[in-house]
């Protein structure tokens, strides 16, 4: 399914400050009912929407080295 983008995101598009500058990243961007996630590479492609419940369990994840399921 496709998002008009103008009608969910609710604050600017960013990556990880541990991203290397280079054009090959994940951006996620606050939504109204929880975030989206795009390719950098392909801005007007593709969005996968996620709860914030998800979002923080997953990055809680991500930054306790933890595996995810």
């Amino acid at each position: 399914m496709t998002i008009p983008i103008a009608t969910y995101v609710t604050a600017p598009w960013r990556t990880s400050s541990h991203s290397t500058g280079g054009n090959e990243c994940v951006e996620v961007a606050q939504a109204r009912e929880g975030c989206l996630i795009r390719d950098s590479t392909q801005p007007d492609g593709a969005r996968l929407a996620v709860s914030g419940q998800a979002w923080a369990a997953f990055t809680s994840r991500v930054r306790d080295h933890r595996a995810i399921a």
